[in-house]
């Protein structure tokens, strides 16, 4: 028997950070929105204990070991119920490695959901989304899908309502970044400066609830794009050529150093997506909608 749990990765419409909390993460207000471009985690029984195994775009780069987000989701539910995390994990990659996209993230939130629906643990959706807080910020959000607020450092989540689909344009880079390496660049950024509170910007939840494309181009916004841009300088090449195709807007996604661009429709997504092949600013380039739905059984 085995179970395949499909999971999206996300875009931050929104990401304001502050500053960096004695615990050292950063209080945030960060806007979270899924998009149909996923991983997919299937677990089975294993006689040979805890196994990770990974194919897809990047694999290489995925640890195998019990560091790798899914295989720490298993242990943490194994040890809840009082079980032996006997599993073979398997990632089949689409999200994009290191990109700012929450790949990891989803990993761990399809092992959760996966490895509750194979041992029947029945545990409670509030248990689930306690266990992926646990294991990172992204992780509850990953298990939702759709829309959401996330705030303290990104794991406490408002689900938020979305009048239509956005459709996005996603360039992924020719290498990745650290989110921690991310983070450190915005506090010596920071340093000597006042940093205000997070807040979510009420304009950009106006939009999304409107399902208003051209109010949610005019208040996106990412607190770690300067950090970003400041360890991984090309990336300005890309977003420059995203917005000379016709992009209402253009951000880092997260941490980077993936970018996203805003379309106005489909047809648009794909000439900005063509504009940008042949830019030669970027490695690949994608195009997915959102929001979709989060971990699901499939």
């Amino acid at each position: 028997m085995s179970v395949t749990v499909r999971v999206p990765a996300k875009v931050n419409v929104q990401l304001a950070v502050g500053a960096a909390r004695p615990d050292g993460f950063h209080d945030l207000a960060n806007v979270f929105l899924a998009v149909g471009l996923y991983d997919e985690v299937t677990v089975a029984p294993s006689p040979d204990g805890l196994r990770v195994t990974c194919a897809g775009p990047d694999a290489v780069e995925v640890p195998l070991d019990r560091t790798n987000l899914a295989a720490r989701a298993a242990l943490a539910l194994a040890g809840r119920y009082g079980r032996d995390a006997d599993v073979h994990l398997h990632i089949a990659k689409d999200i994009p490695v290191a990109g700012g996209m929450a790949g990891g993230s989803a990993d761990g939130a399809g092992a959760l959901l996966a490895c509750d629906a194979l041992w029947g643990t029945g545990a409670s959706r509030a248990e689930l989304l306690e266990i992926c807080a646990e294991l990172g910020s992204d992780v509850p959000f990953a298990l939702i899908g759709g829309a959401a607020l996330g705030t303290g450092r990104g794991e406490r989540l408002t689900e938020l309502e979305v009048g239509g689909a956005f459709h996005w344009v996603f360039a992924m880079a020719g290498r990745g970044l650290s989110t921690p390496a991310v983070f450190r660049e915005f506090d010596r950024l920071a340093e000597g400066r006042g940093i205000p509170e997070p807040v979510a910007s009420q304009d950009l939840l106006d939009a999304l609830a409107k399902g208003d494309c051209d109010g949610l181009a005019a208040a996106v916004s990412n607190d770690l794009q300067p950090a970003a841009l400041s360890l991984f300088p090309e990336l300005a090449g890309a977003l420059a050529a995203g917005r000379a195709a016709g992009a209402l807007a253009s951000l880092v996604s997260g941490s980077g150093p993936t970018t996203a661009f805003l379309a106005r429709d489909a047809e648009a997504a794909d000439g900005i997506a063509r504009a940008l092949r042949a830019s030669g600013t970027c490695r690949t380039v994608r195009t997915a909608a959102g929001p979709v739905p989060g971990a699901t059984v499939v």
